[in-house]
């Protein structure tokens, strides 16, 4: 078998075996497979599709190319979330203090920044000193001590997508069923969890822009991790505008820790609240969804989970002093406005070019290899249906270097849409539940 012939049956729209897929796997992740070749097979990937068997064929190689995670020894369900990426998407920073606090078990393993959307990790080594590149046995510490762990894949946990996601990214390979489906799913099935709840993105700034491709993409999820005994709930939600009013890494912490404290904007409590109470339900903490949600909203009321988010940040090595002062984040050296062009409302937004502008400026990676600026950012002052006269901003830019400054103002004032009467109807935040 050679990897040549195999980049050559998927660019022909052939059908790959069982065997054929391990091969690709385990060749790549060993190293006798180079990077242009996994990066053609990839594209062909990305052009010709994968079928659900090819699909679930590859989710249990990569899943199955380093070790599962075996959390028996830490009592109580172990639950995660995953979001398939947006622009300011950022629910994980609170979710998993609010869940942790209120009993359960969350050992969140994830991924870095990806094609225009922010990554976990990114905004989490925007506290200073915090370590998300902790061994097993340190997780496994961190987890026992206080019921939450937020790391990248170790070198134990599926090896085959850790490089793979980086790989992706840098070659535009990123929205595609087969390969998004394989690269979650085998990351959260190795983390020894019970219940996963998938927050799938559609619209201008989802991988999905399609409502029915992210429906598809959902049940593929689904049926993936109910096949392998877990409970997996998925809920479309709604990306044609970024989630909450920041884009960044640092202030997208920042606007995190405002939500534990109980402010913060409205769509994003809603949808931390939300995911926060199916994870408790699937965990089998409360014995309906509505307490689930009852019992989110009195971890931030008490404060408890803010005090879990510090006591992650200390144990994790960071420097917890930012949850009472998030000036100690790092903060760009200059901002300046984006004026809108014209007076009327914001009827949409092409989300996704506003995740490239932030690209641009130091907050995302053009190659797989370079560092992130986390203090760079977007704060959005508009929103779809707000009223807004010329000259009136419609997102502030927060920047350290102005070398493509010109370039990112143009691609986020082209990214508002102006019209003379407000939208008749917002499309709501949750638009659909799947795997009840």
């Amino acid at each position: 078998m050679r990897a040549v012939d195999l980049i050559r049956k998927k660019r022909d729209s052939g059908e790959h075996s069982r065997e054929e897929i391990d091969f690709l796997i385990s060749g790549y992740t060993n190293g006798h497979i180079p990077d242009y070749q996994m990066a053609a097979w990839l594209m062909a990937t990305w052009i010709r599709g994968l079928n659900r068997s090819e699909t679930a064929a590859l989710t249990e190689a990569m899943l199955f190319s380093g070790e599962v995670v075996n959390l028996d020894g830490i009592p109580g369900k172990k639950v995660d979330k995953h979001s398939t990426g947006g622009v300011g998407d950022k629910t994980s920073l609170i979710l998993a203090p609010i869940v942790a606090a209120g009993g359960l078990t969350v050992p969140m393993i994830s991924g870095r920044g990806l094609g225009h959307t922010g990554g976990t990790l990114d905004k989490l080594e925007s506290i200073p000193g915090f370590n998300v590149n902790l061994s097993l046995e340190e997780f496994y510490s961190v987890l026992r001590e206080c019921g939450m762990g937020l790391i990248g894949q170790t070198a134990e946990i599926a090896p085959a997508d850790k490089k793979i996601y980086a790989l992706r990214d840098a070659t535009s390979t990123v929205e595609n069923i087969g390969l998004i489906c394989a690269s979650i799913m085998s990351k959260k099935l190795a983390e020894g969890i019970d219940a996963l709840v998938l927050d799938v993105k559609t619209g201008s700034g989802a991988f999905m822009k399609r409502e029915e491709d992210a429906i598809r993409l959902a049940e593929v999820m689904v049926e993936t991790g109910q096949r392998m005994g877990k409970k997996v709930v998925a809920l479309i939600t709604d990306m044609n505008q970024p989630l909450g009013r920041m884009a960044g890494h640092s202030n997208e912490v920042a606007e995190c820790i405002d939500v534990l404290g109980g402010g913060g904007p409205a769509d994003l409590l809603e949808l931390s609240l939300e995911l926060s109470a199916w994870m408790f339900f699937l965990g089998e903490r409360t014995k309906t969804l509505e307490d689930g949600r009852l019992l989110a909203e009195k971890m931030i009321a008490t404060g408890e989970a803010r005090e879990k988010f510090k006591q992650v940040i200390r144990l994790q090595g960071g420097d917890d002093r930012v949850v009472d002062d998030p000036q100690l984040l790092p903060e760009a050296r200059s901002q300046t406005d984006v004026p809108s062009p014209s007076s009327g409302f914001v009827t949409a937004t092409n989300c996704e070019q506003l995740g490239t502008a932030l690209a641009m400026l130091g907050g995302g990676r053009e190659k797989k290899e370079d560092a992130i600026d986390h203090a760079v950012g977007l704060e959005f002052h508009k929103r779809i249906g707000d009223r807004v006269e010329k000259g009136e901003p419609l997102a502030a830019i927060h920047y350290n270097n102005g070398a493509k400054l010109a370039e990112a103002q143009s691609l986020i004032a082209a990214s508002y849409e102006i019209g003379e009467t407000a939208p008749r109807e917002t499309l709501s935040l949750i638009r659909r539940i799947l795997g009840e």
